[in-house]
């Protein structure tokens, strides 16, 4: 970089200092953040190489100076799929001294989650048992992120001697859409159906969205951030509760208006029940806070407005009300539409979530805001990038497709994408749901793509339809022999879907598959299956 400057007679010329950057993505957040403390440092006089984790070469972690590592963390407290090779690794006995090694942690997660940041977390507690120094403490993000992202960077900027630290915007905004995370775009939405039976237990929205005149553009693996509107009903019954009339001014608003589009009133978080529980001095939620496996019993069918039924608290001020709640986040969809087969369109497919719980019924803030919406209010959005969860580049590669229930989402998109390419490879899609005469959705289109062609193979797996529960990982072993053909002639494994049992499953029948028809030991399956993540042949997107 400096190489390309005159340099005058008795002028100093500065060493560039390298640093590794690495990250840890399963939505593509981390990914974004670690190019962006690249750009930023290469600017101001660092040489930075960002590495994916999968494709970092470990032996190489003892002679590194300098190392910024971005996390995120998914599931149970799991690491996100291409940081588990390393987490495991670095949290083994293998791991050397990193006595030489300066290094600050970022770590991502979502406070709503008892586990809140916990790879990050683990990750910089080793590095330190290991006896490496941090530049600058680990920060742990929430949801919204950018401001702490940004402190975080320049604080890593001054400590580590950057040239002019900390002037200018981390990140520069030139070039960026009109419309984004910072300013959605109001869209207009076109189409809002059913797509389950009257018959059904389920409730699942196909919701089609405009995006003309905004900008955006998306391919399919991308997601949908959509920033809803809390329900007026609900926020109505937590002013009564709190005391409070809803026409109070706060922020330049109304109480009652910033409840509803700007603060999350509904989560119950680990962090709000300990805060709340000081306030009241509820001896029963201090208890409750101190211990997590009874948190997480309690809060589960609970919501915000259950801490002041259970313990009320007087509120003086509608100020004292807003610091208990965090920021109204966006929801992330997956994508079940082709640009290239609905122009100026994007699709989504939602399940609606309402169940009773305590004595009440509770309704996810978003699937009911998009489920009740009758398309005269528009819908802000903006979209979710994915680098990873993407159609493989060569089109004659087969595909195979694991998505139960709404996890069908990206393959609808998929199947569209091949279908308007015209693209060679074989596709098969495992489907999964309740019952076939009320819960198979796209049921029309994916018949039309069996008749076309498109669609290779279909096996479904309706668990309620006979006696004994079948479901996709069911399927996936039966047809064992053929799928790890399809496998070893270069087939690209997809799964999206519930990450808590369902994709914990389809892995363990896929590890399974390979060991039975490949005739290999449970560590050969294994070292295969990492194999296909690290040439990024095997990639989730789960929730």
């Amino acid at each position: 970089m400096f190489s390309s400057q005159e340099v005058g007679q008795g002028a100093v010329v500065m060493e560039a200092k390298p640093v590794s950057i690495l990250w840890g993505s399963q939505t593509g957040n981390s990914e974004g953040l670690a190019r962006k403390i690249s750009k930023t440092l290469g600017s101001k006089g660092f040489l930075p190489t960002v590495y994916d984790m999968d494709d970092y070469d470990i032996t190489k972690l003892a002679d590194e100076s300098l190392l910024l590592l971005v996390t995120s963390t998914f599931g149970d407290g799991e690491p996100p799929d291409n940081a588990a090779a390393f987490y495991n690794w670095l949290l083994g006995g293998d791991a050397p001294k990193l006595d030489k090694l300066k290094y600050s942690v970022l770590a991502l997660g979502d406070s709503n989650y008892p586990d809140f940041c916990k790879c990050g977390i683990d990750l910089d507690l080793r590095f330190k048992a290991l006896g490496a120094t941090p530049l600058v403490e680990r920060v742990d993000c929430d949801a919204d992120y950018d401001d702490a992202f940004e402190a975080w960077l320049k604080a890593v900027e001054e400590a580590a001697g950057a040239a002019n630290a900390g002037s200018g915007e981390a990140v520069a905004s030139s070039g960026e859409p009109e419309y984004g995370k910072k300013n959605p775009f109001p869209a207009k939405l076109l189409n809002n159906y059913n797509l389950n039976g009257d018959e059904s237990s389920k409730e699942t929205r196909h919701v089609e969205i405009s995006i003309e005149d905004s900008g955006f553009s998306y391919e399919p693996g991308d997601a949908l951030a959509v920033l809803p509107v809390n329900d007026s009903q609900y926020v109505e019954n937590l002013l009564k509760a709190a005391g409070f009339t809803g026409n109070e001014e706060v922020e330049g608003t109304t109480l009652r208006k910033a409840l509803t589009e700007n603060y999350d009133v509904t989560n119950l978080t680990l962090k709000t029940l300990k805060t709340y529980a000081e306030l009241s001095g509820s001896q029963k939620l201090v208890e409750i806070a101190d211990d997590k496996d009874a948190f997480k019993a309690y809060a589960w069918g609970r919501q915000f407005i259950d801490l002041l039924t259970e313990a009320p608290l007087n509120f003086e001020k509608p100020e004292a009300l807003l610091a208990l709640l965090g920021k109204l986040a966006p929801r992330l969809y997956s994508i079940s539409s082709s640009p290239r087969a609905h122009q100026n369109e994007v699709h989504v497919t939602v399940g609606v979530v309402r169940y009773d719980a305590h004595g009440a019924s509770r309704k996810g803030v978003c699937s009911n805001f998009l489920a009740n919406h009758t398309g005269e209010e528009p819908v802000r959005i903006y979209f979710h990038h994915s680098k990873t969860f993407k159609l493989p580049q060569d089109s004659n590669a087969p595909v195979v497709m694991v998505g139960p229930g709404t996890g069908i989402a990206p393959f609808r998109a998929f199947l569209e994408e091949r279908a308007a390419t015209m693209a060679s490879g074989k596709n098969w899609l495992f489907f999964g749901d309740q019952h076939a005469a009320t819960d198979y959705l796209y049921q029309e289109q994916l018949s039309e793509y069996q008749a076309s062609g498109v669609l290779t193979k279909l096996d479904t797996a309706f668990s309620r339809d006979q006696e004994q529960k079948v479901y996709v990982q069911d399927r996936m072993r039966e047809k064992g022999a053929e799928l790890y053909e399809w496998l070893e002639t270069g087939g690209h494994f997809y799964v999206c879907g519930d990450a808590s049992r369902m994709a914990k499953d389809v892995d363990t029948a896929l590890h399974h598959v390979i060991a039975e028809h490949g005739k290999k030991t449970e560590e050969e399956a294994a070292a295969y299956v990492e194999a296909m993540k690290k040439s990024k042949r095997y990639l989730r997107d789960v929730y």
